[in-house]
């Protein structure tokens, strides 16, 4: 009798649970396979409904919209400031980003493409080396390795020249990391803080789902960085394990430095309600310098901005659209859109990592290959090492960020990308991209004819419940 009554009231509370996720859900595919299971299999699916299940980030918007005043003084100060270097794209398309991201375009920024974590990483110390007046760094995961110990070295140096530093990190990305990494930096003066996925005055033990996602330095409001690259060995392929590493990153000069600045500020706001002192709002065109648009998403937002991102570089695209992500689980708007890019001639290629880190993850992918090559999409696999750069090049205009081209890229995460319509740093992604593909496999239909029964089963199951992913 007990057991049965448990049991009953289980199943109330994935009914209960159902009726939320069809009124709350974002996307019809999470909806239905997150009712279904909830109402099928509730003892199963309600703890993990607990954790993943939100997908709206409601607190960081209440957040951004009390109008409280050290917010509001940095809001007003940036876009102030940045008037005289606002760009206005004649490309629709550009345009829409701009109001989806609620960011501008930006003339006069110049912009290097680093390839591979040693050039990103010397880059980060040299400019760190160089403050003089403050340092900000967002990163999902930071190491307690060789380069986190250089990273905590150097930021405690500039304490020492009197630099300020802002420290923030993702707390699930970086939930190994030691208690002393963070006092050591304390100590110092540094100012340390999680981004935390709740409020302080409303703490949901299991609010697991929203990550930070975004990599963000910025050094004395004039040079900036942002791409894939964690602070960790192995993002520099000293992990013997993982081998080799394929990421990519960009060096910002330029107002672009304080659309990524506001980034970093509204996040670090959110989780201490208040706004770093001190930082230079008055931006510093170079003269021939090229248009940037720092696009920022993430699940605070009205619309799907992540997901639109992707849709209209692709739907915009008229001669080539080239995908570098380690990790592809597109959803149907996303699919449709590339399958259609092929079919009116566009080349359409994708770039995913031959072994990926993630299991799960990467039979979803190939769930979707035999369709997109039957519509003209070429897919490689990267062989030396793992790839783990986001980078989208859509006729002129490349982008350059921390998305993935995943649902948790696109709904759940923060992201920040660099969208850059330039035909000189367009041709030298050209380049970096084209020797990623040389050493590449195609992936043919005659490969995938030959996975096995059990394979092809576990790619369908993978691709089933990759919308609650």
């Amino acid at each position: 009798m007990i057991t049965t009554t448990i049991l009953a009231i289980i199943w109330i509370l994935g009914v209960i649970a159902a009726i939320d996720v069809i009124m709350h859900g974002r996307t019809a595919q999470g909806v239905t396979a997150w009712a279904i299971a909830l109402v099928i299999m509730p003892a199963i699916t309600l703890p993990l409904y607990m954790i993943f299940g939100e997908r709206r980030f409601l607190g960081y918007i209440r957040a951004r919209r009390k109008g409280l005043r050290p917010l509001d003084q940095s809001m007003r100060q940036f876009l102030e400031n940045l008037i005289p270097c606002v760009a206005i794209p004649t490309r629709p398309e550009l345009r829409s980003l701009a109001k989806l991201g609620h960011q501008p375009f930006t003339n006069g920024n110049r912009v290097q493409v680093l390839v591979d974590g040693d050039a990103m990483f010397e880059e980060m110390f040299r400019q760190i080396d160089k403050a003089r007046r403050y340092v900000l760094l967002l990163f999902y995961i930071y190491r307690n390795d060789d380069t986190g110990k250089e990273l905590q070295k150097r930021l405690i140096a500039a304490r020492q020249r009197g630099v300020e530093v802002y420290f923030m990190y993702d707390e699930i990305g970086s939930i190994g990391l030691a208690g002393e990494y963070l006092q050591l930096l304390e100590k110092s003066g540094c100012r340390c803080s999680g981004f935390r996925t709740q409020s302080r005055r409303r703490r949901r033990f299991l609010r697991l789902n929203f990550r930070n996602h975004r990599k963000i330095v910025v050094v004395d409001g004039r040079t900036g960085l942002i791409g894939g690259i964690n602070v960790g060995d192995e993002y520099r392929g000293r992990d013997e394990a993982i081998g080799p590493w394929r990421d990519s990153h960009a060096a910002l000069e330029g107002p672009s430095v304080q659309c990524l600045q506001m980034v970093f500020v509204e996040d670090w706001y959110w989780a201490q309600r208040n706004v770093p002192t001190d930082l230079e709002w008055s931006p510093a065109p170079i003269e021939g310098g090229t248009h940037v648009l720092i696009y920022p998403s993430g699940p605070a937002d009205e619309l799907e901005t992540g997901a639109l991102l992707f849709g209209q570089l692709i739907n915009s695209a008229q001669e080539r659209l080239w995908i570098a992500t380690p990790y592809f689980v597109p959803d149907e708007f996303i699919l449709s859109s590339l399958q259609l890019a092929a079919l009116r001639g566009v080349d359409v290629r994708l770039l995913v990592p031959l072994k990926g880190d993630r299991r799960l993850t990467t039979l979803t992918g190939l769930s979707y290959f035999k369709e997109m090559i039957s519509a003209g999409i070429s897919i490689s696999q990267y062989r030396p090492g793992f790839l783990h750069q986001k980078v989208i090049l859509a006729d002129d205009t490349a982008a350059i960020g921390t998305a993935n081209v995943d649902n948790r890229s696109m709904r759940i995460n923060f992201e920040v990308t660099a969208v850059i319509p330039d035909h000189e740093i367009a041709t030298g992604v050209e380049r970096m991209l084209l020797k990623d593909f040389a050493h590449s496999s195609l992936v043919t239909i005659e490969q995938l004819d030959r996975l096995t029964a059990l394979d092809r089963f576990q790619t369908r199951i993978a691709r089933t419940i990759s919308p609650i992913l």
